[in-house]
């Protein structure tokens, strides 16, 4: 897929933009598939543009925050964040996908159910095409689940249907979320409950600095879990120790959202957004794609920091490398629009050494 660039030309665009994460459709669409940013505070942060020198704030590696100053005779003030160490925020939460289907032969657990998939087929609203075609998963808190499978079984599918993506429709069976129906929430609903989302290939979004995204993207989560949201000063204490856990320095807080990001750096982005939110279950599309040895570490060793007992993480991947540093408690096997068969590390090995042909359904 290549890469995407959004550019905001006016105030419309900016109201109706939500910004954690977007997607990029084949069709040159934009679809959002989570955490919807407030009108207002977009408005805040897209519409302070950084003033010229010598009111720039001096070179460095010193994150500083845009707000807006009461005064109307000056209306942009910048505040250095040089001496905030002394803040230390909340751990983050992590969240994580769990497996079950009634044929896996795998136990699933006891812990309380974080997402129930029952019997989960859906078309593509264009082409009326299937390509879910009755997908049974159990996922539970603290489990950690991967789907595996050829190009073109439905993996990433799965994923965008759970998000919400308008390109899927669901025709049936049955989906809920901590209890609740999740095919009847919006995606920004749906993201504002817990559910999150990183993509293979991140987009970019000039104008829109990293560390006003992050703040809007974080406060609309607490707002919608009775929490008061953070003031910019507030927001980098909580931030500080989510950036070591990736290990991103922070100068990309000051840049534009994965603009000129390499694809190690975006991916770091991906889990500092998922660090930022506290999800309860993280989907992770493909987050080895791309990655050298070095930076898969890196996003595998923050993805551990950030599993509680109380979350989980459904991993989407090709690879069997990546389960070596996040290890998974189910592993899943897709094809043709199904889960044929769940397993736990062992089938990753099977894979390695048949291939599909060894496993797939007759």
């Amino acid at each position: 897929m290549g890469q995407f660039k959004l550019k905001i030309t006016n105030q419309a665009q900016i109201e109706r933009l939500y910004l954690l994460p977007l997607v990029y459709d084949q069709r040159g669409g934009l679809s959002h598939l989570a955490a919807s940013m407030a009108p207002a505070a977009a408005r805040m942060s897209l519409l302070c543009p950084l003033p010229s020198s010598p009111s720039s704030p001096p070179s460095s590696n010193i994150p500083y925050i845009r707000t807006l100053s009461q005064s109307p005779a000056s209306r942009f003030q910048f505040r250095s964040l040089r001496s905030l160490d002394r803040f230390q925020p909340a751990r983050a939460t992590l969240a994580v996908d769990s497996p079950a289907s009634d044929r896996s032969g795998v136990d699933s657990g006891s812990g309380k159910v974080l997402l129930e998939v029952k019997d989960l087929k859906a078309v593509i609203a264009e082409t009326r095409q299937t390509v879910l075609r009755g997908i049974n998963l159990t996922v539970r808190e603290g489990e950690v689940h991967a789907i595996m499978g050829k190009n073109g079984s439905g993996k990433s599918t799965f994923s965008k249907v759970l998000v919400g993506h308008p390109d899927y429709e669901v025709v049936g069976g049955s989906v809920e979320f901590r209890g609740e129906n999740l095919l009847e929430m919006d995606p920004e609903e749906r993201s504002h409950g817990g559910l999150f989302m990183s993509f293979q290939s991140p987009i970019e979004i000039p104008g829109v600095s990293n560390i006003d995204f992050l703040q809007m993207a974080c406060n609309a989560r607490r707002k919608k879990r009775g929490l008061p949201e953070l003031s910019p000063i507030e927001f980098f204490g909580f931030l500080q120790p989510k950036l070591a856990t990736v290990n991103m320095d922070p100068k990309f807080l000051n840049r534009n959202v994965n603009e000129g990001f390499s694809g190690g750096e975006k991916k770091r982005n991906e889990i500092l957004q998922l660090a930022v939110l506290e999800a309860d279950l993280a989907i992770l599309d493909e987050i080895d794609s791309g990655l050298d040895v070095d930076a898969m570490q890196d996003v595998a060793k923050a993805v551990n920091a950030l599993l509680t007992p109380t979350n989980s993480v459904l991993m989407i991947t090709h690879y069997r490398r990546l389960l070596d540093f996040v290890a998974p408690t189910f592993i899943h096997v897709m094809e043709n629009g199904r889960i044929i068969r769940t397993g736990d590390l062992s089938l990753a090995d099977q894979l390695e050494r048949e291939g599909y042909r060894g496993i797939s359904a007759v």
